[in-house]
């Protein structure tokens, strides 16, 4: 019997990251999950076991690049290879129009989001070229095609997300390494949880008009980004690399 594929997951603890290791556990995959809250990704982990997959947690800050280099290498030195990662780890930073965010907040923003992905893609290309080839997916966000006031670093940042993977595309194209975005609209994640929690008394009012927001009259679930990751991660996906996809129920083009 073949060796399973192997996949990586930043941001794995939770959210589309977590969503995005039981997809890959479904399709047979062995699945490294990596998160900033190591009980988080040890707790995904089990569930990837409980499905009959195999898996290792890691506990990673993606702007620590020894750290992610140790937990990419994981994946090879466990498994054996790696064949697919998923780059999700991100924060959403502060909320404040661009005159009044803080040069601390844009820098943090932008450390985790956008050089947090530059750091893992690096470790997982250099995996995959050992490996013979693999796919890679960024998470990126529908602010990552269009703004959006008072986040000015997180638009920034997934902005860039996209960016970076248009080029590092061009450059792995012809080795076997695919690499695309996706742009999740509104979707019920932990993190939207938090703000709205955060909100207080506005924070029904303000998941309300986010599900107003989107053309199909509700918000996603991380299950349904996830299989957009996951198709991407697949052969189905063969001949598509460079690509910025929107998850996002109409969101964008609405």
């Amino acid at each position: 019997m073949p060796e399973p594929k192997v996949a990586f997951v930043s941001g794995g603890g939770s959210g589309i990251g977590r969503a995005s290791a039981l997809a890959f556990a479904r399709q047979g995959m062995a699945v490294v999950v990596a998160d900033a809250n190591a009980d988080a990704a040890a707790a995904v982990a089990a569930e990837v076991v409980a499905l009959g997959g195999q898996a290792e947690s890691v506990q990673v800050d993606v702007t620590d690049e020894e750290g992610v280099k140790a937990a990419v290498g994981l994946a090879v030195s466990r498994f054996g290879r790696l064949d697919a990662a998923v780059n999700s780890a991100g924060i959403q930073g502060d909320l404040a129009p661009a005159g009044e965010c803080t040069a601390a907040n844009f820098e943090r923003t932008l450390a985790v989001n956008l050089t947090g992905t530059f750091l893992c893609m690096k470790e997982e290309i250099n995996a995959m070229l050992a490996s013979g080839g693999g796919s890679i997916v960024n998470l990126a966000s529908n602010f990552g095609l269009v703004g959006k006031k008072r986040i000015p670093a997180y638009c920034a940042s997934k902005h860039g997300v996209i960016g970076l993977t248009k080029s590092a595309s061009l450059d792995y194209a012809a080795q076997g390494i695919r690499i695309n975005s996706v742009c999740p609209g509104p979707t019920m994640t932990p993190m939207l949880e938090k703000i709205a929690a955060d909100s207080g008394d506005m924070g029904d009012l303000m998941l309300k008009e986010v599900e107003e927001s989107v053309p199909m009259g509700r918000m996603g679930t991380a299950d349904e980004v996830a299989a957009g990751i996951a198709w991407l991660c697949s052969d189905a996906s063969s001949w598509v690399t460079g690509t910025a996809m929107s998850v996002d129920g109409g969101f964008v083009v609405g």
